[in-house]
């Protein structure tokens, strides 16, 4: 008992597929968006009020919906983001939810994945959001420009093209700066800075990547966290890049099954949470090395990796726990969704002790 103790300290059963979920920013509300039997779509949102968890509204959409993001909004707005089984991405102001802010037909088939930067205070620069479909595509859009896409990122191989299942923004910490990171089906990981537009680094895991995630979006690139198929994942170190090599990276076995998603703490970077497809819950700290760099005696300089340890697992369903979400004003307060059609309020205890 003197570990973080993982509590279950809500859970609501859904009656539809919940596919991903985030906290309305500065409040006691998780957002969760889906898809009905009927393959239609809704939000909904819910209020966290005295040891349960209240329904306070429910908007049915037309189609299906996979991902959502509030990043490239602003504090006063708070506007969601949605991308769509029919490739389109939506912007919402929850107060009036019928007509989207923004809508764009984004792709041409289902958009698996969505980030946003420089909104909510994180990030420099434009309010940007990107994001990655079946459809081999990665395109990333500023709201204040309609219809077309500010970047676009073609498969290499128009004929092959791979599935994007998970894009990161990071790297936000001027103006000027800004990088994504995409994972694909195939075990690909591409890191494309957006100042030279150009890929900085890319490597292959040999399974498909779930999610990918920096552990700050706001800051130089410091560290990344990638998980797979085969109940693993990958942080790598990315002060040190090395032309041979590229960053110095720690693997570790996490669940018995795939890993959907980590997330890192908001208020500590060196903290995360792995979920599991065994319905379970890891959380894990990272430890820097001595010395991050290493000189070699031709001149050149190679990462050193750290490690990551093992801090506390709890099994919370027996379907995989699918998406899950740190709330950033409350240290420890989480939720998240699962194939078991259920919201689940977690609470994480004694994490300023690690």
């Amino acid at each position: 008992m003197d570990k973080p103790q993982i509590i279950v300290h809500v859970q609501k059963t859904l009656d539809y597929s919940p596919f991903d979920v985030k906290w309305l920013p500065r409040s006691a509300k998780a957002v969760t968006v889906g898809s009905y039997p009927r393959s239609t779509g809704v939000i909904q949102i819910h209020e966290l009020c005295q040891g349960d968890v209240n329904l306070v509204q429910s908007i049915d959409k037309p189609t299906a919906l996979k991902c959502c993001t509030f990043g490239a909004s602003s504090l006063a707005a708070r506007q969601l983001a949605v991308g769509s089984f029919d490739g389109h991405l939506d912007i919402l102001d929850l107060n009036q939810p019928e007509t989207p802010t923004y809508s764009v037909n984004a792709h041409t088939q289902i958009v698996n994945c969505i980030d946003g930067v420089g909104g909510l205070g994180i990030g420099e620069g434009a309010p940007e959001l990107v994001t990655g479909s079946r459809d081999g595509y990665i395109k990333v859009w500023d709201p204040r420009q309609k219809d077309k896409p500010v970047v676009n990122i073609e498969p290499t191989d128009i004929n092959n093209k791979r599935d994007c299942w998970t894009v990161a923004f990071g790297n936000a910490h001027s103006a000027e700066d800004r990088a994504i990171c995409i994972g694909f089906d195939n075990g690909d990981i591409k890191l494309i800075d957006l100042r030279t537009m150009g890929v900085k680094w890319e490597v292959n895991v040999g399974v498909g990547v779930c999610s990918v995630e920096f552990d700050r979006k706001d800051i130089s690139m410091n560290k990344l966290v990638a998980t797979t198929l085969e109940a693993k994942f990958h942080v790598f170190d990315l002060s040190v890049f090395h032309e041979k090599k590229g960053y110095a990276k720690v693997k570790q076995k996490a669940h018995d099954s795939t890993v959907w998603c980590a997330k890192y703490l908001p208020q500590n970077r060196e903290i995360f949470m792995s979920t599991g497809g065994d319905g379970s819950l890891n959380l894990w700290k990272y430890s820097y090395p001595e010395s991050r760099k290493k000189k070699f005696s031709d001149g050149t300089i190679t990462g050193v990796p750290g490690k990551a340890e093992f801090i506390q697992k709890m099994n919370i369903a027996e379907l995989p726990i699918t998406s899950f979400d740190w709330n950033r004003d409350k240290q420890g307060l989480a939720a998240c969704t699962g194939l078991d059609q259920s919201l689940r309020i977690v609470i994480v205890t004694k994490l300023n002790t690690l």
